[in-house]
């Protein structure tokens, strides 16, 4: 369970906090000065911490520094007023997390303690690399024994050490994040900060302020100065997820972060310097895009000093085993099931399946096949249609003959096992049904879908993209 730490003088803040973070699923520390802070942080190494400006003893950006020299993993959040935002930035440059104004604005809070506690976690949780399954199935891990996976873990700890930028190829769900990981967590810069980065999530408009930040007025919207991933990545190691999708003035500027470690921040003429390492990575096929003129041939080979080629989840044999049993033992602990068993019919339907989503399909199959099952065996009737080879048309039929029926059992199901977690549950399997069928739909058109859908086309990318629901075309 991660801890959020808050520190701040102000009674009415800390009881906002304690009523906000009350639940299960943050442990909450909270302080009421600077040096008591120090101490929780210390002796306590939160996953992530709240802290005030303005503190009686000690002033925030001191508390910070004093933290940071400690544990500079831990993300910090501080909460500003307006006299007092140019301490805010300060700490921010010197790779403080993020800052917020007082008032607080509680979704805004909300959304960012969730981002820290999120990138608190991948700088501090290796991922397992693994032939077998790992002992704690709620461990992230590259599992695999097959030839080319024995080829990747050795790529990993050969280039890990080694302070030179890496190119990782494969197609979407293979895990490329997870290799990136372990390149941060086995190099140098370990103890640097890390700092993902989806460069196909993201609209080309806001790439470069999310990358090199930006300077207040620099566009509408820009009520604030904004410090980018480069700065606040500066001794570690960022990774460009799907860099494949950048435009060109992007690649121009990720280029001279390459050649000379130097950016400005969009709207800004001062030259900043960062030392960072850069893990990329892309499903595309560069090389072509090159050719084609998408892609700038100077940057490719820049970035293409070391590559790890990922391979297909259809090309990895009995891995295919592995990787299903893991995420059985995963998901049932997460979703309170008491499945032990993988039936011989669900091996044998996975086999044939070509998984064009990979491992993050894979993962999110097992899930769903979850929800829907009852009893210590997990049964070919629990997994989707799509997976048993029905027709769409089957899985369109009337709900009455096939949507009913799984939807009442899975109901009976949790709520004879008294389960405390069915809102988020029921949610989960609903989202992924509307959205693979709109998507579907659409055949791939996420504008289309995102219209029908009333959503923006950005957001439903993320949704995609966490559902483990792949796009054929577009």
């Amino acid at each position: 369970m991660p801890v959020l730490l808050v520190v701040d003088d102000e009674p009415s803040i800390l009881h906002a906090f304690r009523k906000i973070f009350r639940g299960p699923d943050v442990t909450l520390l909270t302080a009421e000065s600077a040096m008591e802070g120090i101490a929780l942080a210390t002796s306590h190494r939160p996953d992530a911490i709240i802290l005030d400006v303005d503190l009686p003893d000690l002033s925030g950006l001191e508390a910070f520094q004093r933290i940071h020299a400690f544990d500079p993993r831990i993300p910090v959040i501080f909460i500003t007023g307006h006299g007092t935002t140019e301490t805010a930035i300060e700490a921010t440059k010197l790779g403080a997390f993020d800052y917020l104004f007082k008032p607080l604005e509680l979704d805004d809070l909300a959304e960012l303690v969730s981002r820290a506690l999120q990138v608190s976690r991948l700088m501090r949780v290796p991922p397992v690399l693994s032939p077998e399954s790992p002992p704690d199935p709620g461990t992230d891990a590259l599992i695999g024994r097959c030839p080319a996976m024995k080829e990747v873990y050795v790529a990993i700890g050969r280039v890990a050490p080694q302070d030179v930028t890496v190119l990782v190829l494969g197609e979407s769900g293979t895990g490329k994040e997870l290799v990136a990981r372990a390149i941060y967590h086995h190099s140098r810069r370990s103890r640097g900060s890390f700092r993902a980065i989806n460069c196909a999530a993201i609209p080309e408009t806001l790439l470069e302020s999310e990358l090199f930040g930006h300077e207040k007025g620099a566009f509408t919207g820009a009520d604030r100065l904004r410090i980018g991933k480069f700065e606040q990545s500066d001794a570690g190691t960022c990774f460009l997820d799907e860099i494949g999708d950048m435009t060109p003035l992007t690649q121009a500027k990720i280029l001279r972060v390459l050649q000379e470690g130097q950016f400005e921040r969009v709207g800004g003429d001062e030259t900043l310097r960062a030392d960072v390492r850069i893990v990329a990575a892309t499903n595309r096929n560069l090389s072509q895009l090159v050719e084609q003129g998408h892609f700038r041939s100077d940057l490719y080979y820049r970035l293409n000093v070391f590559t790890i080629r990922l391979p297909p989840l259809r090309d990895r044999g009995d891995d295919l085993r592995l990787l299903t049993d893991h995420f059985v033992r995963r998901f049932s602990k997460e979703l309170d099931k008491e499945v032990y068993e993988v039936a011989p019919e669900v091996h044998e339907l996975f086999r044939e399946y070509p998984w064009p989503g990979n491992i993050r399909e894979l993962q999110s199959v097992v899930k769903q096949a979850l929800l829907y099952a009852t009893g210590p065996v997990l049964a070919a009737e629990f997994l989707p249609p799509f997976v048993r080879g029905e027709p769409p048309a089957a899985a369109a039929a009337p709900a009455e003959k096939s949507c009913l029926a799984p939807w009442d059992r899975f109901l009976e199901d949790r709520l004879n096992s008294g389960g405390e977690n069915l809102y988020a549950e029921w949610q989960a399997l609903t989202e992924q049904h509307l959205l693979s069928r709109v998507v579907q739909h659409t055949r791939g058109n996420l504008s289309q879908a995102a219209r029908i859908l009333g959503i923006n086309r950005r957001t439903l990318r993320l949704k995609l993209h966490a559902l483990g629901i792949e796009i054929s075309s577009e």
